[in-house]
């Protein structure tokens, strides 16, 4: 009917903060927005519009999350934050040495190797029980209809959707893959942006997990079929692999910045890069956002928080470095005065010892809900469980063969984990969820989101809005178009190879959702996907 590009917008447009009392839901994707909202609405709390939520999130954006990957949750309840670390570890059949004999010295990225247990439907379960209040057979409902019904494709996702299409059909030629391109392709290619996309064994499986709470994908029908698969394609994933499986509750870490208390999940998740960085960015004044000593400093302390956390973060149980020691006042003093007039190449200190989508929800109750969950890159490892639309994620490849590392591979063991859902407090009360989904981008995201909050008084929707920067590796910096001329030029005067970057899947997609002291709700979405506040 209509002859226009989707993916073409000549104008500059601005959304605006959104404001509700009674809920809220902010997604990538507005489908996904309107399942959380339509729970709350039938009497569900914020925990169960999360779960909602997030199941959409696997059918309606794909090409960032699925069944077969990991989870993490920061949730606010009963005046008590609680952590739960829904990652799953290598299979215990794996190792470094049967790797390197079949010619590997780097974790593969995709096909059976990087795959290990996908903790989200655990999540989901784990959730469900300990704090909601509908059964995961309501939750979900609206994630299976639009499985089983289809829906139209959004912009966004399909421009990712076409860009991993091409990618996939170069890449994978091994016979394994070919249920990628069953489930994920319409008649040889990726659907388009309006386009009905449906699967129906998405929806059989989603309709799995809520009627038995998971029992079948960890230790049932839906389990012997994963594992047989992965072994068929020369993985090591097992079905005592899966019926070990379980997530863990855990204490959120935190650091003070100017009177808020940043939250995140402790390792193996690395949110503890977040807070190193704040930290640091703590001893310094800054008067304006948009100013080249506030970028300088947040880049410098960026690189300074990854050299630490890429050196020291790793499964919980095989750090040798406390999470303590790191965040102490005394390392982030140190630290602080490496941080110099021109760009550096910081090395890791050594403190005294002592493919992702993100979502926020609110109730009236005063619950809330910080949720991520990812199958790392876009779709994945590229194996989709023939018939089930499990598509598996490919975590393991954050895994070093470098057995001296904290971080290597080893049977059962977590890797170093990229997503992190963040959450803010002061003086004990909540104020609210917030993340910045994208790989090695979370952190930096994190960082940039709380600075424009605290330090430049931002709303929910313009810190979002606010041009981004990621720095990469080395001096290397990316800015996103937006940013000012002199901040670009002044960077690579400090010595920062800074480069301008078009990418539209780059620097993160981010969701906020603030409570006031009279209990309204704020949300911003991101600008950078289909993003959506619903609001009630």
């Amino acid at each position: 009917m209509f002859n226009f590009d989707p993916n073409h917008y000549p104008y500059a447009s601005r959304r605006s903060a959104h404001y509700a009392k009674r809920g809220m839901v902010a997604t990538s994707q507005p489908l996904a927005a309107q399942a959380g909202l339509e729970v709350l609405q039938a009497g569900g709390n914020a925990i169960d519009a999360a779960i909602a939520t997030a199941a959409a999130l696997t059918v309606v954006e794909p090409t960032a999350n699925g069944i077969g990957g990991d989870a993490f949750a920061l949730i606010w309840s009963e005046g008590k934050l609680h952590g739960l670390n829904a990652s799953g570890a290598a299979p215990l059949a794996i190792s470094i040495d049967k790797l390197n004999a079949a010619g590997h010295q780097s974790m593969p990225k995709y096909g059976p190797l990087p795959v290990t247990v996908p903790g989200t439907p655990g999540a989901w379960a784990s959730m469900a029980e300990r704090f909601g209040s509908l059964p995961l057979q309501r939750s979900m409902a609206g994630a299976v209809a639009l499985a089983q019904e289809g829906y139209p494709v959004s912009q966004m996702i399909a421009f990712a959707w076409q860009q991993a299409h091409a990618l996939f059909k170069n890449e994978f030629k091994a016979p394994y893959f070919q249920s990628w391109f069953d489930t994920f392709s319409v008649d040889g290619r990726a659907p388009c942006a309006g386009e009905i996309w449906r699967s129906q064994g998405h929806a059989d499986t989603l309709r799995a997990i809520a009627a038995d709470n998971a029992a079948s994908f960890y230790r049932g029908a839906l389990a012997e079929k994963t594992a047989a698969f992965v072994q068929a394609a020369g993985g090591y994933l097992d079905v005592a692999d899966l019926a070990a499986y379980q997530p863990q509750w855990v204490d959120p870490i935190s650091c003070n910045y100017r009177g808020y208390d940043v939250w995140e999940i402790p390792p193996n998740g690395h949110g503890l890069v977040a807070l190193l960085a704040l930290n640091i960015l703590k001893g310094f004044e800054f008067s304006e956002r948009d100013s080249l000593q506030t970028y300088h400093c947040q880049i410098e302390a960026i690189k300074l928080a990854y050299a630490d956390g890429l050196a020291h973060i790793a499964d919980s149980g095989h750090m040798r470095v406390s999470v303590e020691d790191l965040l102490s006042e005394a390392y982030a003093d140190e630290r602080r005065k490496l941080i110099d007039v021109r760009a550096s190449l910081p090395l890791p200190g050594q403190p005294s010892r002592g493919g992702t989508i993100y979502l926020s929800t609110a109730d009236d109750e005063g619950n809330m809900v910080s949720f991520i969950q990812s199958n790392y890159m876009g779709f994945g490892s590229g194996l989709v469980v023939p018939g089930t639309g499990i598509a598996l994620h490919n975590r393991g490849n954050n895994f070093t063969l470098d057995g001296a590392h904290p971080n290597c591979l080893a049977p059962g063991k977590r890797p170093y984990h990229t997503i992190i859902p963040g959450f803010l407090t002061k003086n004990g009360q909540a104020i609210g969820p917030f993340g910045v989904m994208g790989g090695f981008m979370q952190p930096q995201g994190h960082v940039q989101m709380v600075m424009n909050t605290v330090d430049f008084g931002l709303n929910p929707q313009s810190s979002l809005d606010a041009p981004r920067w990621e720095w990469e590796s080395a001096n290397n910096v990316s800015v996103e178009h937006g940013t000012a001329e002199h901040l670009f030029r002044g960077l690579r005067g400090l010595g920062h190879d800074a480069s301008w970057s078009a990418n539209q899947l780059g620097f993160g997609r981010g969701q906020i959702i603030w409570r006031d002291q009279h209990g309204v709700l704020c949300g911003g979405t991101e600008p950078r996907t289909d993003g959506c506040v619903a609001a009630w």
